[in-house]
């Protein structure tokens, strides 16, 4: 009798440590990913309320340090998907305006911060429900563009019907594009919490100090003999799984993963002590918004000794200008007075330096190639013409010194870089932003895709999987970008023919000219011949 009344208080209290250390909760008997991603978040609950972590506010699973542009997109990429939609997410960033819905003026003078979305990110924007706050605010396509050099040796011109679409890329001041999706992170069913703070400092898992610091580690110990576990063991599973974040405001975060979206002075990447490789321009870039007689639909871009200047529309009778220069020049032309000014971009962009490019007895050939091989495409044809004269600069002139940066790694444990905080581009093809919302997109299908068979998303293997994905697109872009601003920084007999010949053969060789236009429109993953 005495045996059987010990076995059966024996019985007794295992069952009960089962019930009370969630034994069972740390099995997974439903084969499907949602039914994982759930129970792991109930997990995580009930070990912050056992070790006494009752502030719910203050636990996440995503912190986004950064809530520029980059740093929304990833979120709303986030909260489009099934299972990422279930993540509780924090956004820090000190600007107030992430606290506030904002309408801009259409009729009111667009601001010279803009960027040159390609129809990959408009494809992007769509599909996380944000292109439709976008549409509603002022935008700008162009279907057509022109590039020319200064010497009048030779140009291209490009039309997006020469790869069957109906635009090359869509001009949007920063500024909507933020608001945009700002309201669609907004109009979410998401879990997000907006920090307007900055952060001050970052504790890796190795470096918290006891479980209290470290909010919703699970526990996931099997514990039949009833015994508590000890508090090391406790810290040491705890600081394994979330990072700490310090803000301003003096708040602290606790994340799974960290993700810099904080731009190219990246404290996140600082703080990871993630190196970088990269070297300043002697160049720097006036952006400014001007204005002429009719309205512009195409982009323009001209080749000068000292850097190209970009024409682009921006919608009605505005177009943006981004004039890459040398900095003692910037400085002079950011200064001088507005009448002044107008008559130095017009210089630039029609009849300064060198005549209008003129087809020659070669080019006549090749067009009568390309008509009898049906080769031929629609610009092929397309003559050389004149870009619309600017009557007035409506905005203040902004100048900013150019740069190359590449982080030698985007990722490690729970802390992942996107955008500019991983690299910095030249903006002569107006790619940098493009690059940043291709981070964002991948970043969050990876994280997706990790969720559906259980990976930790802080885990490195997975964050190395981005990185491998990201770094290889983003380092060609730069690459590319990088030899076309050297390349055209040199004004040398020799060279100066060989670019002619390249423009030449950009414009006449439809095959390569198709190659570069669905390269630059980012639906094409390598930009010859993929």
């Amino acid at each position: 009798m005495l045996m059987f009344r010990v076995k059966r208080d024996v019985t007794k209290r295992a069952l009960n440590t089962i019930c009370s250390s969630n034994y069972l909760r740390t099995r997974n008997f439903c084969g499907t990913a949602a039914v994982g991603v759930s129970s792991s978040i109930e997990r995580d609950t009930d070990y912050a309320e056992k070790v006494g972590m009752t502030n719910k506010v203050n636990q996440h699973d995503i912190a986004i340090v950064g809530g520029g542009m980059v740093g929304l997109a990833f979120a709303c990429a986030l909260s489009s998907m099934p299972l990422t939609k279930q993540l509780s997410i924090a956004i820090i960033d000190s600007n107030p305006a992430l606290s506030s819905r904002q309408c801009f003026n259409k009729n009111a003078i667009p601001d010279p911060r803009v960027s040159t979305v390609t129809p990959s990110t408009i494809s992007f924007f769509k599909e996380v429900g944000a292109w439709e706050h976008v549409q509603q605010q002022r935008h700008a396509f162009f279907n057509q563009m022109q590039v020319w050099d200064y010497t009048g040796l030779g140009y291209t011109r490009y039309n997006a019907r020469d790869v069957g679409k109906d635009c090359l890329g869509c001009v949007v001041e920063n500024k909507v594009l933020a608001n945009s999706l700002l309201l669609c992170l907004q109009n979410a069913d998401f879990q997000k919490t907006i920090y307007s703070a900055r952060l001050t400092s970052m504790a890796f898992p190795s470096q918290s100090s006891s479980a209290g610091n470290c909010a919703g580690q699970e526990y996931v110990k099997d514990n039949i003999s009833g015994a508590s576990p000890t508090k090391e063991n406790e810290d040491k599973k705890c600081n394994n799984r979330f990072m700490k974040l310090d803000l301003s405001d003096s708040k602290s975060i606790y994340a799974k993963l960290v993700v810099g979206a904080d731009g190219a002075k990246s404290h996140v990447r600082e703080i990871a002590a993630l190196k970088t490789t990269g070297w300043k321009y002697p160049q720097s870039a006036i952006i400014c918004t001007v204005e002429h007689a009719m309205e512009n639909h195409y982009a323009w871009q001209r080749f000068l000794p000292s850097g190209p200047i970009a024409l682009l529309p921006i919608g009605n009778n505005f177009s943006n200008i981004v004039w890459t220069m040398r900095p003692e020049e910037s400085a002079e032309h950011k200064s001088m007075n507005s009448d002044d000014f107008v008559k130095a971009v017009n210089h630039a962009l029609d009849y300064g330096y060198g005549g209008h490019p003129q087809s020659n007895f070669l080019d006549g050939y090749i067009d009568k190639f390309s008509s009898l091989t049906g080769l031929g495409v629609e610009s092929v044809k397309e003559p050389f013409q004149v870009p619309p004269r600017i009557t007035n600069v409506v905005s203040e002139r902004m100048a900013f010194p150019l740069s190359l940066m590449h982080a030698h790694d985007y990722a490690s444990k729970r802390v992942v870089l996107v955008g500019d905080a991983a690299h910095t581009v030249h903006p002569l093809a107006g790619q940098g932003v493009n690059l940043g919302f291709g981070d964002a997109s991948t970043l969050a299908k990876i994280i997706a895709e990790g969720l559906s068979v259980g990976t930790d998303i802080g885990e490195l293997s997975l964050l190395k999987k981005y990185e491998r994905d990201r770094k290889a697109a983003n380092v060609t872009m730069m690459a590319i970008l990088d030899g076309f601003q050297r390349a055209f920084s040199v004004d040398l007999g020799p060279i100066n023919v060989l670019r002619a010949a390249a423009f030449h053969g950009a414009q006449y060789i439809t095959p390569l000219k198709r190659n570069i236009i669905s390269y630059a429109m980012g639906e094409q993953k390598w930009p010859l011949f993929s």
